[in-house]
C-alpha cells in the first residue's frame, strides 16, 4: 500500500511563503506513479487540484488561482515532491493533500481528483489578513 506523507503546513500571514512536502514511503511508489499532484479542501468545499508533476518526462499543470505563485517540484533521489507556495493570499487557506497515481492506473486528467489512487493525510495551511 502505497504512504504518502505531507508535512510543511502551518499559519502565516497574507503576501508569506511556505513550503510544502509530499514524502513517498518507498522507491517502488514514487517511480511506479505517473503523476503526483497537490489538492486543497478550503472549509465548507470540495477538494481542488492545485499542482501536478510527472514522475519522469513531461510538464506540469496548475490551478488557474495559483498560477504565478506557487511551484511544484521533486526530487527523485529523496522521492519527494514539494509544493512552493509564495505571495499568500487568505483564499489559499485550505487542507492541503497530496496524491499519486500509478502509471498502469493513469489515463489523463492531473488536476482530477478522481484521477489519483493515493493520498495522505493532509497539512493544513492558514493564511491570515
Amino acid at each position: 500500500q502505497a504512504q504518502l506523507v505531507e508535512s510543511g503546513g502551518g499559519s502565516v500571514q497574507a503576501g508569506g511563503s511556505l513550503r510544502l512536502t509530499c514524502a513517498t514511503s518507498t522507491y517502488t511508489t514514487y517511480y511506479s506513479a505517473a503523476y503526483v499532484a497537490w489538492f486543497r479542501q478550503p472549509p465548507g468545499n470540495e477538494r481542488e487540484g492545485v499542482a501536478a508533476i510527472p514522475i519522469g518526462a513531461g510538464g506540469t499543470y496548475y490551478a488557474d488561482s495559483v498560477k504565478g505563485r506557487f511551484t511544484i517540484s521533486r526530487d527523485d533521489a529523496k522521492n519527494t515532491v514539494y509544493l512552493q507556495m509564495n505571495s499568500l493570499k487568505p483564499e489559499d487557506t485550505a487542507m492541503y493533500y497530496c496524491a499519486a497515481v500509478t502509471r498502469r492506473r493513469y489515463s489523463g486528467g492531473p488536476l482530477s481528483q478522481s484521477t489519483y489512487d493515493y493520498w495522505g493525510q493532509g497539512t493544513q495551511v492558514t493564511v491570515s489578513s
